[in-house]
Formats: C-alpha cells, sequence, structure tokens
C-alpha cells in the first residue's frame, strides 16, 4: 500500500507535468503527448513518468522533446510543489494501449474459432444417446 502523501504528490506532478507540456513546452518534435501515470518512489526522490503519443509522424521525436524538457519540468515541480529536493524525472512511454490491441487481437480470434467450431459442430449427432447420464426415472421403470 503506498503512502497517501506519496500518492497525491504523484497526482500533483502529473498535473503540472500535463500543464507544462501544454503551455510551456514548445518544442516542435513534441507530438500530441497525454501524461497517463506517475509513479513515485517513497522517499520522493524519482519520478517516473508514463506517456502516450498519439499522431505522432517521427517515431522518437516526442521521447527526444521530453527529455530536453526534463530540466524545466523538473524545477517547476519542485517550485510548484515547494519540495526540498525536486525529484529526478524519467520519462517512459506507456505500453497500455498496446498491450490493449494484443488483448483485443486475442478476443478476436477467439471469437473467430468459437465462430468455426460452432459451423463445424452444425448437423453432428452424439456418438451415444443424446444424455448419457443415469435418471432417477430410469430406476422407476425396472
Amino acid at each position: 500500500m503506498t503512502n497517501p502523501r506519496v500518492a497525491k504528490l504523484a497526482d500533483q506532478i502529473k498535473v503540472i507535468a500535463a500543464e507544462m507540456l501544454e503551455r510551456r513546452v514548445k518544442d516542435p518534435r513534441l507530438g500530441f503527448v497525454t501524461i497517463t501515470d506517475v509513479r513515485l518512489t517513497g522517499d520522493s526522490r524519482e519520478a517516473t513518468i508514463f506517456y502516450t503519443v498519439f499522431s505522432e509522424e517521427e517515431p522518437g521525436g516526442s521521447a527526444a522533446a521530453l527529455e530536453s524538457a526534463k530540466g524545466l519540468i523538473r524545477s517547476t515541480i519542485g517550485k510548484k510543489l515547494g519540495l526540498r529536493f525536486a525529484p529526478s524525472i524519467t520519462f517512459i512511454p506507456d505500453a497500455t494501449p498496446e498491450a490493449a490491441a494484443a488483448i483485443e487481437d486475442l478476443l478476436a480470434r477467439a471469437q473467430a474459432d468459437d465462430a468455426e467450431l460452432a459451423k463445424r459442430r452444425e448437423g453432428k449427432t452424439f456418438a451415444g444417446e443424446a444424455d448419457p447420464y443415469k435418471h432417477d426415472e430410469d430406476d422407476d421403470q425396472r
């Protein structure tokens, strides 16, 4: 369980970093970046910021822009939160969209396999009786 203070700091860092990317960072390499999550160590010394990029023409351009703006974002976080030590920042691309797409592909494949199996099962009958289990009515007839 995370410390509530650390969780609150992580949420504030997320908001400040998103505002900085929207308003202050004017790098042309920066695509449409969304901050998805911030994880902060227990001592609040290191912050890992997860992000996704939508509509990026050149892969890696947004990563380079974030890397160059890291110092500005870190100093602003330290000033706005009034921290003695501003946490060091690491930007990591969020893998959630790719994982979600992989799960969607697996579900679609499973659905197609189920449909094929249902199609093969049409018109088929059981090898023995339709209900091979013994019932109480069978005992009454003897």
